[in-house]
């Protein structure tokens, strides 16, 4: 294959239901179902539980607690600076990298974007435009999804516009930039939309409005076909700059469903924050015109294959040690031999200053079965067999002992591996006073940051 420009989407807290083309009898997502009709739809790909975690893991190829990552603030969501990112490796092999709209891997100058790989920054701070918590996770304040605040390569810039709008717009024209220059480049597009607060035009919330019950669903479908509608336009500019061949885009969301699972959740159990089905299933789609032939692969596939994939197209070298596969030879050939894997999952979110908590919330998917711990401090797996029971309604451990056995060994292994890697577990005892990202923007604009 030869090297392609690539773009890279991904969403915030949309779930795998929350598409036209999974079955959603409600939502339409025409331009989005475009990348799923001319693309590989991997059918089976999981995420991390909640948005740090996914993050993480995709940038880097590992499980996100082998990064230090173990929650979403306290300061459990930076990425360990020995980390290398999917942006260090593809610069490596020449590309233009760019970031555009949430990170959410460390919002402290030596966790910034800039110092992981991207050449364009364009970001807001903390897990959501306006959030802030104690410590370092926080944005610019005052900050809301209507013309706001974005850091931008060193400096804060007062867009005017819907947040996801100002986001593909800055996209689009950094890949302009960057075709004129026939730099190849990875412009890593990842909306803070439709993450709450429901804060959504006027026009997008009426597509929705008296359609569903739920009026937090009206706003919360209308935030994503608004997604859909820019990912329309950014599709449509690709074939105008006559790259549209030489593009793989990938679509993607970071977690399980929230807003939308009472109306869809395409017959899963849970939500976002759980080890079910429905707290980690995640569309995957692959467009690359003239590449990749249109196809459905059912292979156990997740965000930890992102980078050993991309590095593998792009010639670049992976580092060593990943979690995660390539999965060049299904892109070619969606039913190639794909060797049975073990994937963990955990939710992480203890409480600051307890210790890790092993059996809360954890989950081993394989082959077709999800075994899931809830109960802490021992093992209580519960597993399902996904083949006959995709809903994960019947528990059939008591019947499956040595499975369950392989499991539990599998997941001691795993478990005793990680725990050292946890380096941000105390972090929240150093960390700052302050934001950095009100402390910047009231240096830039004027103010007190006591």
């Amino acid at each position: 294959m030869k090297k392609p420009n690539i773009v890279l989407i991904l969403t915030d807290d949309q779930g795998f239901g929350d598409l036209s083309c999974h079955g959603n009898p409600v939502l339409k997502t025409p331009h989005i179902d475009r990348l799923h009709d001319e693309g590989v739809r991997f059918t089976h790909f999981h995420v991390s539980p909640t948005c740090s975690p996914t993050r993480a893991a995709l940038l880097t190829g590992k499980h996100e607690m082998r990064s230090g990552i173990s929650h979403t603030i306290y300061e459990r969501e930076r990425l360990s600076l020995k980390a290398t990112t999917l942006a260090q490796v593809l610069q490596g092999v020449g590309y233009a990298t760019g970031i555009f709209g949430k990170w959410h891997l460390g919002d402290e100058d030596a966790y910034q974007p800039d110092k992981r790989g991207f050449d364009e920054v364009f970001i807001h701070g903390a897990g959501g435009i306006g959030q802030s918590y104690p410590g370092s996770c926080g944005d610019a304040p005052g900050n809301t999804y209507f013309d706001p605040a974005i850091w931008h390569n060193g400096r804060f810039e007062k867009t005017k516009g819907y947040c996801t709008d100002v986001f593909f717009a800055q996209a689009t024209r950094w890949i302009e930039e960057k075709r004129a220059e026939k730099a190849p480049f990875f412009a890593y597009i990842t909306p803070n939309a439709p993450h709450a607060p429901l804060q959504v035009r006027p026009e997008d919330e009426a597509r929705y409005a008296g359609k569903v019950a739920d009026k937090q669903a009206a706003k919360f479908f209308g935030m994503i076909a608004n997604i859909d509608d820019n990912i329309g336009k950014l599709l449509e500019r690709l074939k105008e700059l006559g790259i549209e061949r030489e593009t793989l885009v990938v679509f993607m969301n970071d977690n399980g469903g929230t807003a939308g699972v009472k109306v869809f959740n395409a017959g899963m159990r849970a939500s976002k924050n759980t080890v079910y089905q429905g707290g980690t299933r995640a569309a995957s789609f692959w467009r690359w015109p003239g590449t990749l032939k249109p196809a459905d692969c059912d292979r156990l596939t997740a965000h930890l294959d992102i980078l050993p994939t991309l590095a593998e197209l792009t010639g670049a070298k992976a580092p060593r040690e990943l979690d995660g596969r390539s999965l060049v030879s299904l892109l070619k050939n969606p039913q190639a031999k794909w060797g049975d894997r073990m994937l963990f999952v955990h939710t992480g979110r203890w409480e600051p200053g307890q210790p890790p908590s092993k059996y809360g919330n954890a989950g081993v998917r394989f082959s077709h079965y999800n075994a899931v711990a809830t109960k802490n401090p021992s093992a209580c797996w519960q597993l399902f067999d996904l083949d006959t029971d995709p809903g994960e309604t019947t528990d059939i451990s008591a019947q499956n002992p040595a499975l369950v056995q392989k499991v539990n060994a599998a997941y001691d292994s795993w478990w005793a591996s990680v725990l050292p890697c946890l380096e941000n577990e105390d972090a929240y005892k150093t960390a700052p006073k302050v934001n950095p990202f009100k402390a910047r923007y009231e240096k830039q604009f004027g103010g007190s940051s006591k």
